[in-house]
């Protein structure tokens, strides 16, 4: 497999990406990975979208934490998304903090991190930067844009936005409106990082010690999320963690207890507060209707010609197959060919990134017929 790691560049120097806020910002560093070769008729490329604390590292090695890239079961030579067919790039998305600009880059303006002077961004303006990241490697048009959760959401904006570009699209998990109870569940993580005293405003770049507390609490509220009651039963049940009875204390008794410790803990090692705040505002103001009167269907519009693919799962009740099923609807309205399933799995939100052969099946089928990417470089 072709990797060119840990890439960057630069977009947005000369003139200013204008947000959806109204907002602008200038220039915009992008942190990317590639896989693959793109062909000579750069008819190849497919543009995987990460979730919300994900990263460019899709198939490689996280630098930080050593593991493997976050969809190594699906991405790679002979496998779903296949490397030696496929020129596959990845991105770090605007507001990050894996190397694209966010909260925690250098503002120009005053040689000083963001923090919280960064403006507020939304999924559309994530997707206009990787716009700018294609045009900048040369590609006019994708084989496929691929992505779950907050990935699935960016594929949305790329069909609303820009279907030109387009010849397949892949939404796994995802929505084109966040619920109330998404935004509610943000909302205690976004309070527990500004409620934390290291905090500072949001300045605590300039100082010595991060608000590690509250967002390891953040991230144990957004797991629980992830999960099912059956996954959560099925891996701890009411186990007692390293001892033989209660301790009628509030140390981690319980081996579930321990598992979201070291969740929490082990995430304020690769991400940095600002953006977990910057990024879960951007998923809570996505709604794409709105846009468009209210009325999904007319957002998809000039998608007719996109093959679409909308995977759910069972257990997934972050994003059910009910809330899929409302963006297949839209799209069937709007005229775009969709092909929707739901995928058996006890394993919650998280299931796309776990190993499915019924995953697996569905996304192979889809992506090889009825016409092949040029394989010939």
């Amino acid at each position: 497999m072709t990797n060119n790691p840990h890439t960057s560049l630069t977009v947005f120097e000369n003139e200013p990406l204008i947000l959806d806020s109204g907002q602008s910002i200038s220039p915009i560093d992008i942190a990317y990975e590639t896989y693959g070769t793109l062909n000579a008729a750069r008819s190849n490329a497919v543009l995987i979208c990460h979730a919300l604390t994900g990263d460019q590292y899709v198939a490689s090695s996280h630098p930080i934490t050593g593991k493997p890239g976050w969809w190594t079961n699906i991405v790679g030579p002979g496998k779903i998304i296949d490397t030696d067919r496929y020129f596959v790039v990845c991105s770090n998305v605007l507001g990050s903090c894996m190397g694209t600009t966010g909260p925690a880059s250098i503002n120009p303006e005053n040689g000083q991190p963001y923090g919280v002077d960064f403006p507020v961004i939304t999924i559309r303006d994530m997707v206009r930067v990787q716009m700018a990241l294609l045009d900048a490697l040369g590609i006019d048009r994708l084989y496929a844009v691929i992505g779950g959760s907050m990935g699935g959401m960016q594929v949305l904006e790329w069909l609303a936005t820009a279907p030109e570009r387009l010849d397949r699209a892949v939404v796994i998990a995802s929505s084109a409106r966040h619920t109330a109870q998404n935004i509610a569940f943000h909302e205690v993580g976004r309070q527990a990082v500004m409620a934390d005293p290291h905090w500072q405003g949001g300045a605590y770049l300039s100082g010595d010690a991060r608000p590690e507390k509250g967002l390891s609490v953040a991230r144990m509220t957004a797991h629980i999320t992830y999960l099912s009651e059956a996954a959560l039963t099925r891996k701890f049940g009411r186990n007692l963690q390293d001892r033989d009875d209660i301790t009628f204390g509030f140390d981690a008794d319980f081996q579930v207890e321990s598992y979201l410790r070291h969740q929490g803990i082990s995430f304020v090692d690769r991400f940095d507060a600002n953006s977990y705040l910057y990024i879960t505002r951007a998923m809570d103001y996505l709604d794409i209707a709105a846009r468009h009167g209210g009325r999904l269907a007319d957002a998809f519009a000039g998608a007719g010609h996109v093959k679409t693919c909308v995977l759910a799962f069972t257990s997934d009740w972050l994003y059910p197959p009910e809330e899929n099923k409302r963006t297949v609807h839209a799209l069937n309205a709007a005229g775009v060919p969709v092909s929707y399933a739901v995928i058996e799995s006890d394993a919650g939100h998280d299931s796309f990134l776990l190993k499915s052969q019924q995953m697996e099946d569905v996304l192979a089928g889809f992506l090889s017929a009825p016409e092949r990417a040029e394989t010939a470089p």
